[in-house]
């Protein structure tokens, strides 16, 4: 097969029986950019650096990538100018499905393998076809399910993070716990950095706060889901979710990405494991910070954990404490939670900084399906956590009213404490900035 018969007009894949990933690349000057991308095709497919006996034309009929597309950024026609070391590409390959079939590990392998390591080139997007997506069980739960379990629908959901982030005993634990409960949250996760350490056993803890839930809703009827965190070895996950389950805990947590977004699916698929399941998205950043390597942070936290069967999926906002841009938070929250092939929709929870005055642009942004994830303005709130959780309630309740920010705050004391200490944002600027002076 020559250079030439690797490349194929768009129109000539049959949509169903490849998987197309979309590629940036940087060049020097003077590569010759279709031996370059040929030689990538087949790196990732068939072929290595040397001829083999058996890769035979049929196999690499069969199985090697097909180039689709090559475009140059800006599109040089006649000459590239003088003065131009650096030359950028985008380009697309079409990798037969039948290669790695209907699981994520093999796929991202051939995907973004090796070849993530020659350079200059970062992964921007997959196309996935309905046949192969069909494949994925998906989110047991999504967005309908999570609101069907709380019987809330009609504005964003309230989540806490315990705050300090871990240090602590199941006993400050549980207290702290139900104080943001008692002021309205909806949901409670461990942070991140928390699991099963030999001061707070996860299942000491899952019995404590558990038995805070089931005496509130006794008292309130309000139902809150918790989210204990499962991160371990790979092994472990499985035993570590049961563990959970049969503790009373009724949603998990797992940092997807330091174990392997597999073991999410294979939580998510898993019959035994028949609560929500809320993917965190630390070490993301490894992934996607790079401009010019790695992967774009809508396929780590949005497309592939929506296929490995996420409920809900923590990311970064514009808004917080962790530099991200906003396009990139839309983007997200778009993948996550818009119409894909019968893919149930997924919570975005924009998380990192969440505090009552960035609310409205959240809702404005994401609409009624998202989560609030607010961790210390809930616990470092000037009045005490339950009333900082009461405070972030009446600001979501007041934008999905249409009621200003600091309209709402004079009818609110815990509002218009958490305006006093932390001011309301300059949204031009998508930064804070302090309203007495």
């Amino acid at each position: 097969m020559s250079e030439l018969d690797m490349l194929v007009i768009p129109e000539q894949i049959e949509d169903g029986d490849y998987v197309i990933a979309t590629y940036y690349l940087q060049t020097g000057r003077n590569v010759d950019i279709v031996k370059k991308i040929t030689s990538i095709a087949v790196e990732q497919t068939t072929g290595t650096w040397v001829p083999v006996p058996e890769e035979t034309p049929e196999v690499r009929e069969k199985h090697v990538a097909k180039v689709v597309s090559i475009h140059e950024i800006p599109g040089y026609e006649y000459e590239v100018p003088g003065g131009v070391d650096t030359r950028q590409w985008v380009f697309q390959l079409a990798y037969p499905a039948v290669n790695f079939g209907p699981q994520i590990p093999m796929m991202l392998s051939t995907i973004i393998g090796n070849i993530s390591m020659i350079g200059p080139l970062k992964l921007l997007d997959i196309k996935f076809p309905p046949k192969f997506l069909a494949q994925f069980k998906g989110p047991k739960f999504g967005v309908e399910g999570v609101r069907d379990l709380l019987g809330v629908y009609d504005r964003p959901l309230l989540n806490n993070m315990i705050k300090p982030c871990t240090g602590y005993t199941p006993e400050v634990g549980t207290r702290l716990f139900a104080r943001a409960v008692e002021g309205g949250v909806d949901i409670v996760k461990d942070d991140e950095l928390i699991a099963d350490p030999t001061f707070n056993p996860r299942e000491t803890r899952i019995k404590m706060y558990m038995e805070v839930v089931r005496q509130h809703y006794e008292e309130t009827g309000h139902k809150v889901l918790y989210t204990p965190n499962v991160t371990d070895n790979a092994l472990k996950v499985l035993d570590n979710a049961r563990r959970a389950i049969d503790a009373g805990a009724n949603a998990i947590m797992i940092n997807y990405l330091t174990v392997g977004i597999s073991a999410l699916q294979g939580l998510a698929e898993h019959p035994d494991i028949n609560v929500p399941i809320m993917a965190h998205l630390d070490f993301a950043g490894t992934m996607y910070e790079s401009p010019i390597s790695g992967m774009s942070s809508h396929l780590i936290l949005g497309k592939l954990a929506r296929m490995a069967g996420a409920d809900m999926v923590v990311y970064p906002s514009p808004f917080g404490k962790f530099p991200f841009l906003r396009e990139r938070y839309l983007q997200i929250g778009n993948h996550l939670n818009n119409p894909w092939c019968g893919v149930k929709r997924v919570f975005p929870m924009p998380g990192g900084g969440v505090m009552p005055n960035c609310v409205h642009a959240i809702y404005r942004d994401l609409g009624p399906d998202c989560i609030m994830g607010c961790g210390g303005a809930i616990h470092g709130h000037p009045m005490g956590p339950v009333a900082g959780a009461r405070a972030m309630r009446q600001v979501i309740d007041a934008a999905v009213k249409g009621i200003p920010l600091l309209e709402a705050a004079k009818e609110y004391p815990e509002l218009q404490a958490a305006v006093d200490a932390w001011g309301v944002m300059d949204e031009d600027e998508n930064a804070l900035f302090d309203i007495k002076g």
